[in-house]
């Protein structure tokens, strides 16, 4: 399933590997595209939305 974040606090290269790194801690085969520039983070996943959201939330993101 498809889902789409507003995540603020991601400021450079680094901070778009650390949400997919963390998605990917949570699901080996999740598709995940960050964006800084747009505060938006795609994700591809069989794992609950609130899961997701509180793995980005754990490195020091803002999930809206």
């Amino acid at each position: 399933m498809k889902q789409i974040f507003t995540v603020t606090g991601m400021t450079c290269e680094h901070c778009e590997k650390t949400v997919v790194r963390a998605v990917r801690l949570l699901d080996r085969s999740a598709e995940v595209q960050a964006d800084r520039h747009a505060n938006r983070v795609e994700v591809t996943s069989t794992q609950p939305r609130e899961a997701l959201a509180k793995a980005i939330a754990e490195e020091g993101f803002t999930v809206a």
